[in-house]
């Protein structure tokens, strides 16, 4: 949406400011997060049946200068709005901001959102109380992110900016000049095979599909780079064979050196080489486990062979200490027989006399 549109920007004079603090109507260029998306929709589909939208706060990064604004996060506040007036409940604003700030430090107020496209007086109402000074984005201007979701119509984003126009401070209050800014959805790897996997349940009826694992998804990547590859060769192809209606010979020469960069190869070979490869890793992983247990084993032996020499030599001595007591013993026992000799010598000589 943003790459089809032009946008023209407007420095409006801005209300009174504070001593030494500059207002800013730079253009701006704003990067929208996936997941500040997510919250906002979130919010829509859970709002009232008679409410026509519902508005919330922006939390982001702002570069140094102000011209970029990155928006990382979004939270709803409760709003009712009337033909003829409308009520937000800043207290709650106000203390859900200081709680993000205090679990998000680097992130900062940047501005509101609304789930509708209409841009009427309430909304420059609004508008320019996120802008003001104090709570407000003051001295950056306060980016409003309008996005419609009207059920079975495409989701529209849009992004601004905005100056107060009036001659008197009640006509500042709840007027403002809304200015388009260009904006972008930028999204990591990660985020872009998340938002993959939710786009392809949009077709079935229940709205559901299944998770894939790393393997599956690998392989579709792969399938939608081959994919590519071909189209990019049949688009060369046709602009060598000059086939193509309104060729472009810079663009046709950037391609071809980005294909000359891929290698030219059949897809047999790439398969047959790869099994190869597999085959000498499972023989090098099979060697390496060999090498392992011959280690384990030599270990073990010779812990054994250790362990079986010295219960030997603590056998030995045993062995001859054994002798030597049954040794002592005989000779105690002729000593003991010498004695018992001696005995029936004297009791002789006693019956003789």
């Amino acid at each position: 949406m943003a790459d089809q549109d032009s946008f023209l920007h407007l420095a409006r004079p801005l209300g009174p400011s504070a001593l030494g603090a500059q207002p800013t109507t730079a253009p701006l260029n704003v990067v929208i997060q996936p997941q500040s998306l997510f919250s906002i929709l979130d919010h829509a589909l859970r709002r009232n049946a008679d409410q026509e939208r519902v508005i919330g706060t922006l939390l982001g990064v702002r570069s140094e200068d102000g011209s970029e604004v990155e928006i990382r996060n979004a939270f709803a506040v409760p709003h009712t709005e009337t033909q003829e007036q409308v009520e937000v409940d800043m207290d709650y604003q106000r203390n859900m901001l200081l709680l993000h700030l205090k679990a998000n430090p680097r992130e900062v107020l940047v501005g509101w959102y609304a789930t509708s496209s209409e841009l009427n007086q309430f909304s420059a109402l609004i508008q320019n109380h996120y802008g003001n000074q104090g709570d407000g984005t003051y001295p950056h201007p306060a980016v409003h992110l309008t996005v419609s979701t009207q059920p079975g119509k495409d989701i529209e984003t849009r992004t601004y900016i905005s100056a107060p126009v009036g001659v008197t401070p009640e006509r500042v209050a709840d007027s403002s000049s809304f200015v388009p800014v260009p904006y972008e959805i930028r999204y990591g790897d990660a985020e872009k095979s998340g938002l993959e996997l939710i786009s392809s349940a949009k077709d079935r009826e229940d709205r559901s599909t299944n998770i894939i694992t790393d393997v599956q998804a690998l392989e579709r990547n792969i399938e939608e780079v081959l994919g590519m590859l071909d189209r990019v060769s049949d688009y060369v192809g046709s602009i060598l064979d000059e086939e193509e209606t309104n060729p472009s010979t810079a663009l046709g020469q950037f391609l071809l050196n980005a294909l000359a960069l891929a290698p030219k190869v059949d897809p047999a070979d790439i398969e047959r080489d790869f099994n190869n490869h597999v085959q000498d890793v499972l023989v090098v992983s099979y060697l390496a486990n060999t090498i392992r247990t011959q280690i384990d084993l030599s270990n073990r032996l010779a812990t054994a062979a250790l362990t079986t020499g010295t219960a030997d030599g603590l056998g030995g001595a045993s062995g001859g200490g054994g002798e030597r007591g049954e040794g002592g013993h005989q000779r105690g026992g002729k000593d003991q027989r010498g004695g018992r000799g001696g005995g029936r010598g004297q009791y002789q000589r006693k019956n003789e006399e």
